[in-house]
């Protein structure tokens, strides 16, 4: 059961904040997949519709992981990092993103 979702351009500026760029983000690069960090009130309905609509591609599935934030210590005092939710998103045979360019 595949949900249509519409959003407007802003929204999906929005909903995917940042590419995530670390050795494990880009091995999945090998299985078609591309690594984005979301906000934590993203659904992957959105997401779908947010990644198709910005990079003109056909994503067949989105995964999301939510990181929950650590406690450092700075200067003695305790602190929390925040959470953070990262999304997989899997991309259709031949169907390729960049995310070295802008958007």
């Amino acid at each position: 059961m595949t949900k249509t979702v519409k959003i407007s351009r802003e929204r999906m500026y929005d909903t995917i904040l940042s590419p995530v760029v670390t050795e494990k983000a880009t091995r999945l690069s090998e299985y078609n997949q591309v690594t984005f960090r979301v906000p934590l009130s993203a659904t992957k309905p959105e997401i779908k519709a947010a990644v198709e609509g910005l990079f003109s591609v056909k994503v067949t599935a989105v995964n999301t992981v939510l990181v929950k934030g650590k406690t450092k210590r700075f200067r003695g005092r305790e602190g929390q990092r925040s959470d953070v939710k990262k999304a997989m998103v899997t991309l259709a045979e031949g169907q390729k993103i960049d995310i070295t360019t802008g958007v």
